[in-house]
């Protein structure tokens, strides 16, 4: 018996979830043991989450494109939402660790608030929340990890 298409895409997204968390979880690490490169991964990590909280952003796009049966004003708040996070993640990428670390866990957080207040509008795919609280509680962790480099 072949597997459903929904169980295929949710076990694909479900390694390419984790797999996109291997930056975070070797990164963040790296920059508190290895002394003499700590700026550089740390750097990196929070480069890497500025483009993961872009890259989740956009999902909103995507479900404001795809869903027909969102109505209209919320398909323009996803829309909204969906750049958001991209503003957030910039400005990160201008700050010293602790406080970029702080505006990308923001970022994330805020980012699953509006997965959950959308999957009360529309009818998203069971898999869909739990995936994203786990790797939005990977993300956070490794960057609130990070953000100890500047201690150092």
């Amino acid at each position: 018996m072949t597997p459903s298409p929904i169980a295929v895409s949710c076990r694909t997204a479900t390694w390419l979830g984790y797999a996109g968390l291997i930056p975070f979880v070797v990164l963040a690490p790296a920059s508190l043991l290895d002394q003499h490169h700590a700026w550089t991964w740390s750097d990196a990590l929070f480069g890497y989450g500025a483009v993961i909280l872009s890259f989740v952003g956009a999902l909103h796009w995507g479900f404001a494109m795809v869903l027909p049966d969102m109505p209209e004003r919320d398909r323009a708040r996803s829309l909204i939402w969906s750049v958001v996070p991209s503003l957030i993640a910039w400005p990160a990428l201008l700050l010293v660790p602790a406080e970029a670390a702080a505006l990308l866990i923001l970022g994330f957080v805020l980012h699953y608030l509006q997965d959950r207040r959308l999957a009360r509008i529309v009818d998203l795919p069971q898999w869909y929340l739990p995936l994203r609280l786990r790797l939005t509680v990977i993300a956070c962790l490794s960057l609130f990890a990070g953000a100890f480099v500047s201690v150092h």
